[in-house]
């Protein structure tokens, strides 16, 4: 019997794991909503929508998500091939013209004979094993209440709240001290620590007015600003008054600065996002506030003048699982085998992400309906990283655009920023040629030329 799998949605990660697993062989039936049905932020018929930006960000390789994008690439990813066919001129960006790349992938789905597609909104998880669910932050209600009556409604999460994140080479570590509550955890090593940047009361009274004075990024028509009070946006919580924050994420209870030997007035808690180091988010620092404003607002923290962010801080409507305590390191359901869940649904924020993940899946789910264990790539790769951030941190996970630090860090010489990046996509790039040529030798093969059997015109 033809191997076959169940696909719900047909965006970016859906349809690249349909044309992915077609390529190799396998029968897709792939249900779509559209056009019978959209969500709130849809406007098309098309599938793989963009829906908010048409740029798929830095094409760099010192930039993790341009080293994401190269080795979909060679790794034979459909979304890549329509990408850089419909591309804009961007600057240092790959942007897309979103009909023609919609009309691109919608064309190739619609034309592949191993690939069934059928409209029908699902509120049910289907029965159908394997079945991959990539229906994105806009989940439906119905489907998004089965989901959480099968995992807990407290591992499934409608308004997402992301703080801040930054480069741990671009904090000035002579103006914070580690430490932790009450000397709970004191070493840099010790993972319950945290970096405190200390303010004085004018400093902390000049924050809070910049915050409040900040230009916010206004929630779109389809989110409706519920916001949980025990993760509130920075800025609303500065409205509340003065010294709200003081009392909130800003609070120096139980923190001695060493160098004062005294308590600061506030402080600003850096948590570690990697294991390594690498970068460090901003506690309780989620934020509506418009990018540009979040650089300068959080430059003024003694400590970040310089500060590089990896990621901003952010407050929409988002519906993510708990990866990392629901999902088995290959995307797969723990509690019910057979269950996948690629894209953002799984929390691999951004376009780019969301594709890797259902090429990720379309690979996996090969793998194993050939009754091989899926050969998965180096956590040195970025495609690696993508499954490293699925899998971490269950008490605090977040979505997240790939970064630098979702890889295995660097351990060679001392580099400068740039440099090791650079060494650091260098070396992906070799693993992943590896795990490449292993797949192909074990009957994994990934069809790095793989095309549709029919494409669709501009």
């Amino acid at each position: 019997m033809t191997a076959r799998v169940t696909i719900i949605g047909a965006g970016l990660a859906g349809c690249e794991a349909a044309l992915t697993l077609a390529a190799h062989g396998v029968e897709v039936d792939l249900v779509e909503q559209k056009p019978a049905h959209r969500t709130p932020a849809q406007v098309s018929d098309q599938l793989c929508e963009l829906v908010c930006s048409n740029s798929l960000r830095g094409a760099a390789l010192t930039n993790a998500v341009g080293l994401l994008k190269e080795e979909m690439r060679r790794a034979g990813s459909f979304v890549m091939r329509a990408a850089d066919a419909t591309r804009v001129p961007a600057g240092g960006a790959l942007a897309v013209d979103r009909e023609r790349f919609a009309a691109r992938m919608t064309g190739w789905v619609r034309d592949n004979p191993r690939i069934h597609l059928r409209v029908e909104r699902v509120e049910r998880v289907p029965e159908a094993r394997p079945v991959v669910i990539a229906t994105g932050p806009l989940t439906g209600d119905a489907l998004a209440s089965d989901v959480a009556r099968r995992v807990g409604e407290d591992a499934l999460a409608y308004y997402d709240a992301i703080a801040p994140i930054v480069s741990a080479d671009s904090i000035d570590w002579s103006k914070v001290f580690v430490a932790s509550r009450w000397d709970k955890g004191e070493s840099e090593d010790d993972k319950s620590a945290y970096v405190n940047c200390p303010l004085d009361e004018a400093q902390y009274r000049a924050f809070v007015e910049a915050v409040r004075a900040a230009r916010k990024v206004e929630p779109k028509a389809f989110e409706e600003p519920r916001y949980f009070e025990g993760c509130l946006p920075l800025e609303v919580m500065a409205e509340r008054g003065e010294m709200t924050l003081a009392f909130g994420p800003m609070k120096p209870v139980g923190l001695v600065d060493p160098r004062t030997g005294r308590r600061p007035f506030a402080v600003v808690q850096l948590r570690k996002e990697d294991e390594a180091g690498t970068a460090y988010n901003l506690v309780g620092f989620q934020s509506r506030m418009a990018r540009p404003e979040q650089e300068r607002i959080f430059r003024t923290i003694p400590g970040l003048e310089a500060a590089e962010f990896l990621r901003y801080g952010a407050v929409h409507r988002n519906t993510f699982l708990n990866a990392p305590r629901l999902l088995d390191g290959t995307f797969q359901l723990r509690s019910d085998p057979g269950v996948y869940f690629a894209g953002q649904v799984a929390g691999t924020e951004g376009y780019v992400e969301s594709a890797a993940g259902g090429l990720l899946v379309a690979l996996i789910l090969f793998d194993r309906l050939n009754g091989r264990t899926p050969l998965l790539p180096p956590p040195t790769t970025a495609l690696g990283g993508i499954l490293t951030h699925v899998s971490r941190n269950p008490e605090s996970y977040q979505p997240s655009n790939i970064t630098f630090s979702h890889l295995s860090p660097w351990a060679g010489p001392r580099l400068t920023k740039t440099a090791r990046y650079e060494a650091m996509a260098a070396r992906a790039l070799d693993d992943l040629a590896g795990w490449l040529a292993e797949r192909q030798q074990a009957g994994s093969g990934t069809s790095l030329r793989a095309s549709a059997s029919t494409t669709a015109g501009d």
